[in-house]
């Protein structure tokens, strides 16, 4: 959604982020870590998460429904940050796994998320990938169609297995959000339509004995800032778990899904309490098991992108290069979202020039910034790019035969790379040539 208000000012930004300061000559500091030293030793672009805020922001999360005395299990969304130490931290902090495919499942057990902790949900489950969450007896498979519903059922029984499921539903309401990230509209591929539940419900839960039916699922969509269209998706589960109860049915747990959205620009993000609150007052007297899925809201400020000015470019506009590019970080790209820029050396900020920041990929599209006032950058001076811990690393690739950035986890006064720097040669070596080809 395009913004109409100005873009924050520097000191906005770091009021905003209270995990970043200033700190003399060590630059840009991240929870007490240099940035500028993890640039220096580790490279450029390079990925930094911390562990320290992502299990600060896990705690808040989890004591704004302790506050509304609402016990609710909490499962983060692997798609938005799939690392396995990310993962560990959050097990530790009590978190189970939202998973929406067979590879992130296998992550999530691979960090030590307990299988009953993990929910599987996505529109595209194979029969393999079905069996895998079977196999483990994972705690609830939400169940996108009538046709995959019938799948599992057959599958469950041929393993002589009882499936955990829930019906996704899609209760045909706008998010009011950017429309690709957009979940819960009637023309949207995700869930069941919400009116075609009760007589399925009843099917599911009389005739299909590979099968434990223990309630709905529903998600809306993603960075959602206010509570109206969360309202709004609540009550009309909460109306359908009242007819089905009506209809003698049993329904034991709801999963409320994620989207809470932060505030990457000017957005006025909504603290965890603002969901909670409406979780409460929605669902919290029907008498379930509730679950959220929290990803973005965790993740995204406890990451960064760090990137090296490459040159900067003056034609019919004034161009900054960096050493990051969309193959890094997709979503400018793919969602024309915005992220702060920082520069890792404390600037003058009464000066301020108008510039692109763009990237190396050979793309019109790789652009991190349009016309962003910022403090004047030359060549090898090192900037970070904001809120970069969700769907940032999940979604790089190697376009244009760029490896993967390196990645470093921080926490108080350690750091550790967890994930090195991919080199040219492991891209090549993955490749092989037809033995009827010769070379030149």
């Amino acid at each position: 959604m395009t913004s109409t208000h100005p873009d924050p000012t520097f000191q906005t930004l770091l009021n905003n982020h209270p995990n970043l300061s200033y700190e003399g000559r060590q630059g840009l500091v991240m929870d007490g870590t240099s940035l500028t030293d993890i640039a220096r030793e580790h490279g450029t672009p390079c990925w930094v998460i911390s562990a320290d805020t992502l299990r600060q922001r896990a705690h808040a999360l989890q004591d704004a429904f302790r506050a509304r005395n609402l016990p609710i299990h909490c499962h983060f969304a692997v798609k938005a940050q799939d690392h396995q130490a990310c993962l560990t931290v959050l097990a530790h902090c009590g978190f189970g796994a939202d998973v929406v495919s067979g590879g992130e499942l296998r992550r999530a057990l691979a960090a030590g998320i307990r299988a009953r902790d993990i929910v599987f949900s996505g529109i595209g489950k194979t029969d393999d990938e079905l069996e895998l969450a079977i196999h483990h007896q994972i705690g609830q498979i939400n169940v996108e169609s009538v046709e995959e519903l019938h799948r599992i059922n057959a599958l469950a029984q041929n393993m002589q297995q009882r499936a955990r499921i829930a019906f996704r539903v899609n209760p045909d309401i706008d998010a009011q959000t950017h429309s690709k990230i957009t979940t819960g509209r009637a023309e949207d591929k995700f869930g069941i339509a919400h009116d075609a539940i009760p007589a399925l419900y009843r099917k599911a839960q009389t005739d299909m004995p590979g099968v434990e039916l223990v309630g709905l699922a529903v998600h809306l969509g993603s960075q959602m800032v206010t509570a109206a269209p969360f309202r709004k998706g609540y009550e009309r589960i909460a109306a359908l778990v009242r007819t089905l109860r009506e209809d003698g049915l049993h329904v034991s747990d709801i999963d409320c899904g994620g989207g809470l959205g932060i505030a990457y620009r000017n957005e006025q993000a909504p603290p965890p309490a603002m969901l909670a609150d409406v979780i409460a007052e929605t669902l919290g007297d029907l008498d379930v098991q509730l679950h959220v899925e929290p990803g973005r809201w965790l993740a995204a400020p406890a990451g960064v992108l760090l990137a090296r000015v490459i040159d900067v470019k003056d034609a019919a506009r004034r161009f900054v290069i960096i050493d990051a590019g969309m193959n890094d970080l997709v979503r400018p790209a793919m969602y024309d979202s915005w992220h702060g820029i920082l520069p890792l050396n404390e600037p003058d900020t009464t000066t301020e020039e108008c510039v692109d920041v763009v990237g190396p990929i050979c793309e019109s599209s790789d652009i991190f910034a349009r016309q962003r006032s910022l403090p004047p950058l030359k060549k090898g001076d090192l900037v970070a790019l904001l809120d970069a811990g969700a769907y940032g690393t999940v979604m790089s690739s190697t376009y244009n035969s760029r490896p993967l950035a390196a990645q470093v986890m921080i926490e108080g006064d350690r750091k550790a790379i967890i994930r090195r720097r991919q080199t040219l040669e492991e891209l090549l070596v993955q490749e092989a040539v037809p033995d009827w080809l010769a070379r030149p």
